[in-house]
């Protein structure tokens, strides 16, 4: 078995969620929705809201601090930051170097990276890539999002499905190589960027008059071709996994596949006939938080006793670009 990353492990899980929840109920009461309406096409329940003083940054930085601790490092052992959002704090500098002054780093490496919903897996393999030299030994790994900000509140289409908050993780090198990060696949297709998309605030459309009239500075989604194409891709991503390191579905003890939508979800677990009871899903209390959807689904399961050591874990991911991945872990 190849393994593009010997001896890199996840030593620490982190996640912070808003304290403000906002249930179907509350939605319905300023659109034309229900929570019948919501809850049968989406799964989800309710998500979590940021407040004014709740930024990207200030969330992956709290959930970043959690993931140290996990890990038992202090924040003279991290060696690099990587930020994946697609709701950075500014368009520069970076969310991620915002994180680094807050958690009192070192002057260290530091950046975002924007690949939207897949942004987390995207960020495995950059950074077990990166570990395999010798200028680090520790890294963060932070998704995090305020969705909350881009959303056109008027649009029940798009508005119901997003929530904020961050996850992270700690990335060690490690003498062990029986366990950790095994590989990583990602793919991206650009040719239909307007089917998920932020048409307005970069230099192709700057904010104008008629920009902001147009409520093009809103997030702007074809669920319906999203859905087909999301389910079609997470599958390619997870087959391509498995098949690349010779195991069988019933070789993988839980996969976290990325919480946009549980009937993707669950289609997915149909088109590679795995039980939905190796499914770990919380979509229904956050929501799709984007690039946070995974490393605070993974930190849930590992709260919950969901992960032992030696078993498989398969992450699986979709997202704006349009991109795909998936990460297998053999947990140590």
């Amino acid at each position: 078995m190849t393994r593009l990353a010997p001896g890199v492990i996840i030593s620490g899980t982190g996640s912070y969620a808003p304290s403000r929840i906002v249930t179907n109920d509350e939605i319905s009461a300023q659109l034309d929705t229900t929570d019948e309406w919501i809850r049968s096409r989406t799964g989800i329940k309710e998500r979590r809201i940021a407040g004014d003083d709740e930024s990207t940054s200030f969330m992956g930085a709290e959930a970043a601090k959690s993931a140290m601790d996990s890990a038992g490092v202090s924040a003279s052992d991290i060696d690099l930051i990587i930020v994946a959002t697609l709701s950075p704090d500014m368009l520069f500098p970076s969310t991620a170097s915002l994180i680094q002054t807050q958690l009192g780093l070192r002057k260290i490496t530091s950046f975002d990276l924007s690949a939207a919903c897949s942004g987390f897996i995207y960020a495995l393999e950059v950074v077990s890539n990166m570990m395999r030299s010798d200028a680090y030994q520790h890294a963060l790994i932070i998704g995090s999002e305020k969705i909350s900000s881009i959303l056109d509140w008027e649009d029940r289409s798009t508005c119901v499905l997003f929530g904020d908050g961050a996850g992270a993780v700690v990335l060690s090198k490690t003498d062990d190589t029986s366990a950790g990060i095994i590989d990583s696949y990602t793919g991206n297709d650009g040719a239909k960027p307007e089917l998920l998309c932020l048409p307005g605030g970069g230099s192709a459309c700057p904010p104008t008059i008629d920009s902001l009239a147009q409520r093009k500075h809103f997030l702007k989604m074809n669920g319906r071709e999203i859905f087909r194409i999301a389910v079609r891709w997470m599958e390619q991503s997870a087959v391509i996994m498995l098949e690349r390191h010779g195991l069988k579905p019933e070789d993988i003890s839980l996969i976290i596949p990325h919480q946009a939508n549980l009937r993707i979800i669950h289609a997915l677990a149909r088109s590679i006939k795995i039980p939905k009871e190796k499914l770990f899903v919380n979509v229904e209390r956050y929501g799709n938080t984007s690039a946070a959807s995974i490393p605070i689904a993974l930190h849930e399961a590992r709260q919950k006793g969901c992960i032992q050591s030696g078993d498989y874990v398969l992450l699986v991911a979709f997202g704006a670009g349009l991109t795909w991945g998936s990460t297998l872990i053999k947990w140590h």
